[in-house]
């Protein structure tokens, strides 16, 4: 357990201690940040904040999880998960940057990246020790769903859902790293508590779970380092960079501790910002209509005169009681199908 607080502690200081260069580095090289139209009256000012505030994360998080990690199959695995997505959305950035324009990365090329990910995901999954790989586990029910090759469907939507899911939420100072973070600490919870439940006896613990929970610390860690300089009024965002690669993260722990269905309600901040921008495009598309003033849902209550910090408080609040939620389910009754 050492290992998982020196985990946190490492990833947040570095992280605090390094901000400043980084977000003077992107000042330099990624300032001019496109804002959609609608909201130029409300963040004209954030046009010229720096992005790819992500790579902080990723970089604080990977040195930490280098240091005191155990390399576990399943930490490399969400580690590959986090880095390859903030890579996808680095590129991303980088083309909005150098381009000066909103659309970076083409949608297909995303695509393909995402399943190129999926397919590492996967093998990796299948090389775990579990029982029935492409079974999914349905808490309350208590029954586990065979698959089979619809399994791998499923990653997909859950790696590109993560990621796309952090990416629209990322659209307020503090609002993506703040929900982020309570959803990363949530699985390094379960995997905490994993570890302990796994043997009575110290040296039997699962080094998976253990493994797990430190990379779940470092970026914790890392993230409440880049949330003290992207809290309200932000002096850097994360950007695509570090909003798809907490979402590869989530993904990766989901799908390395079979607690796939609790991810609808660890990541759920996340689904509903997606859910949002779907419903917004459905029913302008059939009844010429907008359900929001403008979407993610975010942005709806900003144009309803809502403060940004009210709004970023409330929707941390509701993340907090989904994952407070998850992690009661995964108590309940992950502990005892693990067995």
């Amino acid at each position: 357990m050492v290992r998982v607080i020196a985990a946190f502690i490492i990833a947040m200081l570095v992280s605090i201690v390094i901000g400043p260069k980084v977000i003077e580095w992107l000042r330099e090289y990624a300032t001019g940040h496109k804002i959609q139209e609608e909201l130029l009256e409300h963040h004209h000012a954030k046009q010229e904040t720096p992005i790819m505030g992500g790579i902080l994360i990723i970089l604080t998080s990977s040195l930490a999880y280098a240091l005191v990690g155990k390399y576990t199959l399943a930490g490399l695995t969400v580690l590959g998960a986090m880095i390859s997505c903030g890579f996808v959305g680095f590129l991303d950035d980088w083309l909005k940057v150098t381009h000066q324009r909103s659309l970076g990365l083409r949608g297909r090329w995303k695509l393909v990246l995402l399943v190129a990910i999926t397919i590492g995901v996967g093998i990796a999954a299948h090389e775990m020790s579990f029982r029935h790989p492409t079974d999914v586990y349905v808490p309350g029910f208590d029954v586990s769903i065979p698959l089979s090759y619809l399994w791998y469907a499923l990653l997909f939507f859950i790696v590109a859902g993560a990621a796309n899911g952090v990416n629209l939420t990322d659209g307020l100072d503090g609002l993506a790293a703040g929900t982020g973070m309570i959803a990363l600490l949530t699985f390094t919870a379960i995997n905490v508590i994993a570890y302990i439940r796994s043997a009575r006896i110290v040296e039997l613990r699962s080094e998976t779970d253990l493994d797990l929970a430190i990379l779940g610390a470092a970026l914790v860690g890392g993230t409440i380092g880049f949330l003290w300089y992207n809290a309200f009024p932000a002096d850097v965002f994360m950007g695509d960079t570090g909003s798809m690669a907490i979402g590869g993260a989530l993904a990766g722990f989901a799908i390395m501790t079979k607690t796939e269905m609790l991810l609808l309600l660890i990541g759920g901040i996340f689904l509903i910002e997606a859910l949002s921008v779907i419903a917004q495009v459905v029913s302008f598309k059939w009844t010429g209509k907008r359900i929001f003033l403008i979407a993610p849902i975010h942005h709806h209550f900003v144009m309803k005169s809502w403060s940004e910090t009210k709004v970023m408080v409330r929707f941390w609040i509701l993340a907090a009681i989904l994952c407070a939620a998850g992690f009661a389910l995964y108590y309940r009754y992950y502990l005892e199908f693990r067995r």
